[in-house]
């Protein structure tokens, strides 16, 4: 990521590796995976006082980044999130800290200020399983979202929603006729019901949340009533782009730790890196590794800065990274022999963080399907 960081940046991201290299360990994140929540709150508060959560937000609201460029100086958080395999929900929190803080309603920025600070832990519902029809789970929300005298009533079901047993606040998508609306719900809402979901991860939680006819006021409304499309455009492109860097910053460690244990093991007198056959299988896994970090830095950049192709450009990213990652990490534990498979050693937290981030906000077949939509709608455009 970024390969020449300003020396802010590259002291912001350096702290946040000495943090987790500290608080979570390997061998902590092994005896995470039976804790129901995966991380505690201390862990979080003090990630936030690192500066987690408010490079998103607006300065008036307790913001502010580090370079001028809170998603790229958020991108080098994700990457060191992935190197580590760390616990944490730091795309959907950074989402909703973001939605939010071009709020208009008190208590609104009150629930900004508590996410902002780690005190309160929120999520964003956005994901629904697909229709048994169709495969392409993107742009097709089916969370029905209506204006009922002074209140709004939302029905439907979100999966998967990350850490959406532990937050407090649910930013929720639905539709409202032909547009898209965003609600904030408390958690403990009457008619809503959050059940937990398997994950091969062993620190990061999902929930299936149901809504059943449940009522808030018309304040819960962030942004207009069916007007949210561009929002939810935008916060979907910034939740993909910080699971691509999280993803690249997990293939960067499983590489790195195979190239070393490639040199230190020895095979017939000889290190195992020097077998022409290897060295060849080395060579691709670098090409798809240099290029996952080109067109997620590529993505991150476009988004940041609002580009007409940003939209492309994601979805390149996230369907390159989820089907090259996948095949590197795949072969990283083939070069590692049986120890690669073994719960003890190291690359499983790696290999289970990319086939996580591979499913999440869409797939590679949905993403490329996502990116024939896009250059039809430029052709009739044109």
């Amino acid at each position: 990521m970024l390969l020449n960081p300003t020396p802010d940046q590259a002291f912001f991201r350096d702290n946040t590796a000495r943090f987790l290299d500290e608080h979570v360990p390997a061998t902590v994140l092994r005896r995470l995976r039976d804790d129901p929540q995966g991380f505690d709150d201390r862990y979080w508060r003090q990630g936030a006082e690192l500066g987690w959560t408010p490079l998103l937000v607006h300065e008036d609201h307790g913001g502010g980044s580090i370079s001028g460029d809170g998603l790229v100086d958020l991108t080098l958080l994700a990457h060191e999130f992935g190197r580590h395999a760390a616990p944490g929900p730091l795309a959907v929190t950074n989402v909703v800290a973001a939605a939010l803080s071009g709020a208009g309603h008190a208590h609104q920025l009150e629930v900004l200020d508590a996410i902002v600070s780690g005190a309160s832990v929120a999520t964003w519902c956005h994901g629904e399983a697909a229709p048994d029809d169709q495969l392409d789970r993107l742009d097709r929300l089916a969370t029905d979202i209506r204006v009922d005298g002074g209140d709004v009533v939302v029905s439907g079901v979100k999966r998967p929603v990350e850490s959406g047993g532990r937050a407090d606040h649910l930013l929720v998508t639905g539709r409202t006729g032909a547009g898209l609306t965003q609600v904030l719900i408390p958690a403990d809402t009457p008619g809503v019901a959050i059940e937990p979901m398997h994950t091969v991860d062993l620190t990061r939680r999902f929930s299936v949340v149901t809504f059943d006819e449940v009522r808030v006021p018309a304040d819960a409304v962030v942004g207009a009533v069916g007007r949210a499309d561009d929002q939810i455009e935008r916060q979907l492109q910034v939740a993909v782009v910080l699971s691509n860097a999280e993803s690249v910053g997990a293939l960067q460690a499983a590489f790195d730790l195979t190239v070393e244990w490639a040199f230190d093991r020895y095979s017939f007198g000889r290190p195992l890196a020097s077998y022409q056959a290897l060295k060849h299988r080395f060579a691709d896994m670098k090409t798809w590794l240099e290029a996952s970090h080109a067109t997620s830095d590529a993505a991150a950049t476009a988004v940041s800065a609002g580009r007409p192709e940003a939209d492309e450009l994601v979805s390149v990213a996230k369907s390159y990274i989820g089907d090259f990652g996948a095949e590197l990490v795949q072969e990283c534990v083939q070069l590692h022999g049986g120890i690669g498979v073994t719960f003890e050693h190291d690359l499983h937290l790696w290999l289970r963080r990319v086939t996580l981030n591979r499913a999440l906000y869409g797939t590679p077949a949905e993403h490329r399907l996502r990116i024939a939509r896009i250059l039809r709608r430029r052709e009739e455009a044109a």
